[in-house]
């Protein structure tokens, strides 16, 4: 049964004041395991979940128009990792973050902690995709391996994979007086091995499943640090495996890191103090469910916008190009530019698979119409910017930034990249 663990904290004997050196009670919360749990639904709320499906699933099979499902995916995991970085306070624009993703890529020395936090965010969002595409059950390793991952390369990097083996909180400085306190760490073990098992059965709808774990993580919260970022990815894993979202990641963080205070309460609100048969833990599910169902519907309808705007963008580097041979290197780099925000020629042979020489070609093409602007990065590298398309992701990020989804109606919630201005632009 869901229950509070009544527990003394022997506080902290070298902390500065008395208040954080004297003994104190706390109360930690355990939750009961998900395998075999029954829900009951409100009918309101199944057709929701029907219509979230049937969004997430347009959203897999949506015509976009010319930009590849590959380049649309790249970018919406990437905005999804950065939301899901955003709630942990780790905030970076588009154009910073693009080019230190191929100054890592080309192994050039970075100095920058924020940027190399996100890409590991992306790296951990990643895996978990291609985790959920293994034909076995998640264990506790794989999710030890997606909190490495996420922590590679950070100061934080010898906590990555390692599950807590001390009491931990949230807010607050001591358990006492925190907002949250999770299950002591002895119950963690049992919790995690229950929780993938959960994920790796069908017992409820892909929809429901994937609400249901990310809550129970951050309701355990196994690790030191980096609970909310794993616990996000999990979303992915779930949605991914159960073959509801195949191509696209719908960028659901983007829209809790909106609405973080809803977020947050809903979370809270998960947790319950009864049987598991009691009605009050059902309710506890259904107000988070709800509120995961709704925010996952909103992502959908802004990713789907999204896909078009890249579509139109591609639309105009070809009239800018003008005709072009099919299946050339111009018309095969057009086609992946949408997954290339910064480049080089040999970044875009990779892309592409053609040899250095033609691709190069095609670079002095796309530069020469006005579709790419050269900059350099470091000493010696030069490297190319699709113009329009950092313009394009931030203004994703805007969007979803606002309650109403146009910052022209609603301000955004939250702090967000803001447009550049045209400077040549006429009065």
């Amino acid at each position: 049964m869901a229950r509070y663990e009544d527990l003394i904290w022997e506080g902290n004997l070298t902390a500065r004041t008395r208040r954080e050196r004297r003994a104190c009670t706390y109360r930690a919360y355990v939750p009961d395991p998900l395998v075999g749990r029954q829900l009951a639904l409100p009918a309101d709320l199944v057709a929701d979940l029907a219509d979230a499906e049937r969004a997430v699933a347009a959203l897999q099979n949506r015509n976009t128009g010319l930009a590849s499902i590959e380049s649309v995916a790249r970018l919406l995991l990437r905005a999804e990792a950065v939301g899901s970085s955003y709630i942990e306070g780790l905030q970076i624009n588009a154009r910073r973050l693009a080019k230190e993703a191929f100054a890592e890529q080309a192994g050039l020395d970075t100095s920058d902690d924020t940027a190399r936090a996100i890409l590991a965010n992306i790296s951990a969002m990643r895996d978990a995709i291609e985790l959920a595409d293994t034909d076995r059950p998640i264990t506790v390793d794989d999710v030890c391996q997606l909190h490495a991952r996420l922590l590679a390369g950070t100061s934080d990097a010898h906590w990555g994979g390692v599950v807590r083996q001390e009491q931990n909180w949230v807010g607050g400085i001591d358990p006492c007086r925190a907002a949250y306190v999770p299950p002591p760490h002895d119950f963690i073990p049992e919790l995690l091995s229950d929780l993938c098992a959960y994920m790796s059965r069908n017992d409820h709808s892909a929809l429901v499943q994937a609400a249901v774990a990310h809550a129970q993580f951050e309701t355990i919260h196994p690790f030191v640090d980096g609970n909310g970022r794993v616990g996000r990815a999990l979303i992915h894993l779930v949605l991914r495996r159960r073959g509801l979202a195949p191509n696209f990641v719908p960028p659901v963080s983007l829209v809790l890191a909106t609405n973080a205070g809803a977020y947050i309460a809903g979370l809270v609100g998960f947790r319950y103090d009864a049987p598991p048969t009691d009605p009050t833990a059902s309710a506890a599910a259904v107000q988070w469910i709800d509120r995961f169902t709704n925010e996952l519907m909103r992502a959908c309808d802004d990713a789907a916008a999204f896909a078009v705007s890249l579509a139109e963008l591609e639309v105009q580097w070809r009239t800018q190009v003008g005709r072009v041979r099919a299946n050339s290197a111009v018309d095969a780099l057009l086609s992946a530019l949408p997954g290339l925000p910064v480049l080089t020629v040999e970044t875009a042979a990779t892309a592409i698979g053609r040899s250095r020489a033609r691709t190069n070609d095609a670079v002095n093409t796309l530069l020469e119409r006005g579709v790419l602007t050269q900059g350099t990065l470091g000493r010696r590298n030069r490297v190319f910017e699709v113009n329009g398309l950092l313009d394009a992701i931030t203004g994703l990020e805007r969007r979803l930034a606002s309650p109403a989804a146009d910052t022209a109606i609603a301000d955004p919630t939250r702090v967000v990249p803001s447009r550049r201005v045209d400077t040549d632009a006429g009065p």
